[in-house]
């Protein structure tokens, strides 16, 4: 059970330390450049058995750069770009824009590694290394920092289609491709990539009764279950809709737990599986 956006906000830093000691959390992700993110720090140090991992932000969030070195990536207000579409084209296309990203990539694995947390897993905020050319600078760039795992957002439909039989799903057509391409990739680099991952068509709303249901109809193999948990919204990046409370009571209630058991799960973060 991985918590995404650890370090984004006091509410999100306090979710993560109520979802770990009260409940089934084992990793969380860090944006280094978040406003929480030295408050996120001490809090993970308090808590030695949670795994925590680096969640790299290039899209709509702060950079660990001074902004005037990202021209091309972030917008006068000093923020990454949100346009995801038109900056991948220029990120393939352009020299520049590509110098510019993967100094940043670097920037945010040495800002992990001066927090003293070893290092988890890797991922990325809206799952934008599903790009290509993302993939192969953070591959590239995170081995020489210790990247060992990462995530490749691969959900089948099935098991959520037996948790909720009338539900209307997103078409994965447009990510499943490209993640089924990242996990090869990452796997033939020596990276551990889950079998199977869980929040991506319920992002913001993996609920109690959802999350119990997935780990009840767990397929074999190496599962992440990965959700958005807060004590309250509002924040800075907060998404529109997203039940962070609803998120953090399914990582804390007695039937998530119970779950688990009857279905003779195993928890941790990816370095208990690696």
């Amino acid at each position: 059970m991985t918590a995404d956006d650890f370090g984004a906000a006091a509410q999100v830093n306090e979710a993560v330390e109520v979802g770990h000691r009260e409940g089934v959390l084992t990793s969380a992700s860090l944006m280094v450049a978040g406003p929480g993110c030295a408050d996120a720090v001490a809090r993970a140090k308090r808590l030695p058995k949670l795994r925590v991992g680096l969640h790299l932000v290039l899209v709509e969030g702060r950079p660990a750069l001074p902004p005037a070195e990202l021209p091309d990536l972030v917008t006068g207000e000093g923020f990454f770009r949100t346009d995801m579409a038109v900056m991948g084209a220029e990120i393939f296309l352009r020299p520049k824009v590509r110098r510019q990203l993967a100094a940043e990539i670097e920037a945010q694995f040495e800002a992990f590694a001066r927090t003293g947390l070893a290092l988890d897993h890797v991922n990325t905020h809206k799952h934008y290394h599903l790009h290509p050319t993302i993939a192969g600078l953070m591959l590239r760039i995170g081995r020489r920092h210790g990247m060992a795992a990462s995530r490749a957002p691969i959900e089948p439909h099935a098991i959520l289609a037996a948790v909720e039989p009338a539900a209307a799903l997103p078409p994965s057509y447009l990510t499943e491709p490209w993640a089924r391409m990242v996990r090869a990739r990452y796997r033939r680099a020596g990276v551990a990539v889950a079998d199977q991952v869980f929040g991506l068509a319920w992002s913001g709303a993996m609920t109690q009764d959802r999350v119990a249901g997935i780990v009840r109809n767990l397929p074999e193999g190496l599962s992440e279950l990965y959700l958005h948990p807060a004590t309250a919204d509002g924040f800075e990046g907060a998404a529109e809709g997203y039940d962070y409370a609803g998120e953090l009571a399914a990582l804390v209630a007695p039937d998530t737990r119970a779950a688990i058991t009857e279905r003779g799960a195993r928890l941790g973060g990816f370095s208990e599986f690696l």
